[in-house]
This record gives structure tokens, C-alpha cells and sequence, in this order.
């Protein structure tokens, strides 16, 4: 019997939360799960406390994120933690990169710390990474991962994506995320892989 999705066997979307504050990664997370969840996030929860992103990987900081907005939300609840390790940069900014140039750092400062820090240096491979962990009522139930390999630009290109996006060309193509079609992005995605095992869980039902 083959493997069933919650888009096959229900009559309407999961409620699915996504514990961020983040527009467009919300946006993103919707349009890659599809019709078979409602996602919504932490608009429903007004009164959720920021949580302080102690981990040191991806995986121990969505944790903290989806178990603390889980307790909260009577349903599903996701978090993602992602970001870009730089080879060069021994793997910086990892799990800093929403924050590598402040607390209240834009993506334009991040993008624009991440290429003075790398200058001219010729070696400029990296990638994308993500953790997607899946809470339910103050407990943990699952964590997916994903990775997509690429190389640094030395500037911005396109207008598309989030975050580093504009600097970002995965291995293959030519064209950063910020160029790319969203749909050719989030097929090739770390986000975009991690997702698709979330969708894949056997837990659903």
C-alpha cells in the first residue's frame, strides 16, 4: 500500500503553525507544503515571548522555538532554523547568519558583512542549510534537515528570495536564488528538502 500524504487524506488542510515572524519565510513554507496545510504563524499566538536562540546548530534552536510556541498552540507546530555556512569562513555565520551583523540586523547588512568578510578570496563555496523541527504540545516529535550546495557571488544579484539569496548560486546553475524562479529555488532548496520529509512523515496519521 503506498505511503499516503495529510493533502490525500483529508477533507481539509492541517492546521500546521510555523513558530517565526518571518513573512517571507512563511510564504515560503506555504507555497511549498500546498493545499493539504493551513499554515499560519506566530500572529496567532500575540502574546508569544521572543525565544533566545541559545543552540549552537540548527537542530537545538528550532527545538527551543517549536517546543516553547507548541505549549501555546493547541495543534502542529514547526520551526525552522537555517542559515549559510561559508567554507572559508570556517563555516560562519551557521547558525548567526540572521544576526551576523546585530541583533537588529536587515538582510542588506547580513548580505553585505558576509561579502567584506570574504573580499577578494577565491575560494567562495558554501551552502545553505536547514532544520525543521516538528512540536506537539511541549514535545519534540521529529526533525528534518536539508542542505543545497553553492558558491559565494562577490555582489548581489536578482530580486527575488530572502536573506542571502541575492549571492547565493547553487551548484548547476548560473543564476543566484535571488534570480532564480521561486519554484526553481524551492525545489532545489535546503528549506525546500527539509520540507518535503516533513510532508512525507509518517506520523501524520
Amino acid at each position: 500500500m503506498a505511503e499516503s500524504r495529510p493533502s490525500e487524506n483529508l477533507h481539509s488542510p492541517l492546521p500546521l503553525l510555523v513558530s517565526t515572524r518571518n513573512a517571507h519565510k512563511v510564504g515560503e513554507i506555504r507555497t511549498i507544503l500546498g493545499p493539504g496545510f493551513a499554515v499560519s504563524d506566530l500572529s496567532a499566538i500575540p502574546d508569544m515571548p521572543e525565544v533566545e536562540e541559545t543552540g549552537t546548530t540548527f537542530e537545538e534552536n528550532a527545538t527551543l522555538k517549536a517546543v516553547a510556541a507548541s505549549l501555546l498552540f493547541e495543534g502542529w507546530v514547526i520551526a525552522d532554523d537555517s542559515g549559510i555556512e561559508v567554507d572559508a569562513l570556517g563555516g560562519a555565520p551557521g547558525v548567526y547568519s540572521a544576526r551576523y551583523a546585530g541583533e537588529k540586523a536587515t538582510d542588506a547588512d547580513n548580505t553585505a558583512k558576509l561579502l567584506a568578510d570574504l573580499g577578494d578570496n577565491p575560494h567562495r563555496t558554501g551552502r545553505f542549510r536547514c532544520v525543521i523541527v516538528l512540536a506537539r504540545a511541549g514535545r519534540k516529535l521529529a526533525a528534518f534537515s536539508g542542505a543545497v550546495e553553492g558558491t559565494i557571488l562577490k555582489a548581489t544579484t536578482g530580486e527575488g528570495g530572502f536573506g542571502y539569496d541575492p549571492v547565493f548560486v547553487p551548484d548547476g546553475y548560473t543564476e543566484s536564488f535571488g534570480q532564480l524562479p521561486a519554484s526553481t529555488k524551492n525545489a532545489l532548496s535546503h528549506r525546500g528538502q527539509a520540507l518535503q520529509k516533513l510532508r512525507d512523515w509518517r506520523g501524520w496519521f
